[in-house]
């Protein structure tokens, strides 16, 4: 066994089973901000086998304060994320076998990016996709541990089908876009990013070995600024009304529209507008198309169009983030008028 493991091998609840158990083990990390760059050293440097990480958005400056694997030329080349963090991750272990993902988690693809693994890691910023996680991870009965960090304060806990409650036992209903503080919002400090994170790849360890009776019972919750720090007792919470793990309805796999969909990111003066089926943009194409009316960047991975005050960010499955505005109705029309119905 590779000598990198030894100090993780003489560690007796895990020891040469339970890495050899690691290494066969598949694991899909959801966001690849503050908490997924955490969560995917973790999980690398362990020898987790296999390790997709799934990211929608590319580097800017501001992420650097926290999202420890990024540095500034990544920023300065506009770098997915995913593709950024890759870069990274095989440089720490080239054994691991690190897959990629530039996309939205959505209706569409969740399944297909889920479904195949052993565990799926919650690095994600809102709970619509925390919702549809869910869904996938019940439906095909895959733990996930659940993680949130925003300002000082941190939550996770690790949720099993059919054996502990779900997402929706714990929390019936998402809250409304703009109601809930993100980092964009309230503000972060970095350490509060890697306490929950590092608690939540602790999590993942005891169930890629099976130490399932060392499992943490609780939703943990805490704020590091004012030292407060509560357990909140989740054994008994699962809901037999509960419509995804009581009623088997997996709503939030159900696509919302044909027409695409078009949603506020909160706190960011952006609009991220989503195809209704899979495409591929030739983004060259569309380059020479566009340099004329406006300032053009381009990389392999996304094309970025400057014109008045807005930025269109193109990638090629699609996706747009329209930077500049928060109104959704003003985005579809830069969409449709740059880019095309």
């Amino acid at each position: 066994m590779d000598t990198r493991y030894s100090r993780q091998t003489l560690f007796h609840p895990i020891g040469r089973s339970g890495q050899e158990k690691l290494g066969q083990s598949r694991v899909a990390i959801v966001g690849m901000g503050a908490l997924g760059t955490v969560l995917s050293n973790h999980m690398v440097r362990a020898g987790v086998g296999f390790v997709r990480i799934i990211d929608r958005d590319f580097v800017e400056p501001s992420n650097l304060q926290r999202q420890m694997l990024y540095d500034e030329s990544d920023a300065a080349e506009h770098l997915p994320k995913a593709i950024a963090a890759h870069a990274k991750l095989t440089k720490i272990n080239s054994a691991v076998t690190i897959e990629p993902i530039v996309a939205d988690l959505t209706a569409y693809n969740a399944e297909e990016l889920l479904a195949d693994v052993d565990l799926v890691l919650d690095a994600t910023d809102n709970f619509q996709v925390r919702y549809l996680v869910n869904d996938v991870c019940v439906k095909h009965s895959i733990p996930w541990v659940y993680g949130g960090a925003v300002s000082a304060t941190g939550t996770f806990t690790a949720i099993r089908p059919g054996i502990t409650p779900c997402l929706r036992c714990l929390f019936p209903e998402a809250p409304n876009p703009g109601e809930m503080p993100t980092c964009d919002t309230a503000g972060v400090i970095g350490p509060i990013i890697h306490i929950v994170a590092s608690y939540q790849a602790t999590e993942a360890f005891k169930l890629l070995v099976d130490a399932t009776d060392e499992l943490n019972p609780n939703l943990e919750h805490f704020e590091i600024w004012h030292n407060r720090h509560q357990q909140i007792k989740v054994v008994n919470a699962r809901r037999d009304d509960c419509p995804t793990c009581g009623h088997k309805q997996f709503s939030f796999l159900q696509p919302d529209t044909q027409d695409g969909q078009a949603v506020s990111l909160c706190g960011r003066d952006t609009v991220q507008i989503s195809p209704a089926a899979a495409m591929t943009l030739d983004l060259n194409a569309l380059a020479d198309r566009l340099s004329p009316l406006g300032q053009i960047e381009q990389n392999k991975f996304l094309l970025r169009f400057r014109v008045d005050t807005y930025t269109l960010v193109i990638f090629p499955d699609g996706r747009v983030l329209v930077q500049g505005t928060d109104d959704i109705s003003l985005a579809r029309s830069l969409h449709a008028k740059y880019i095309g119905a």
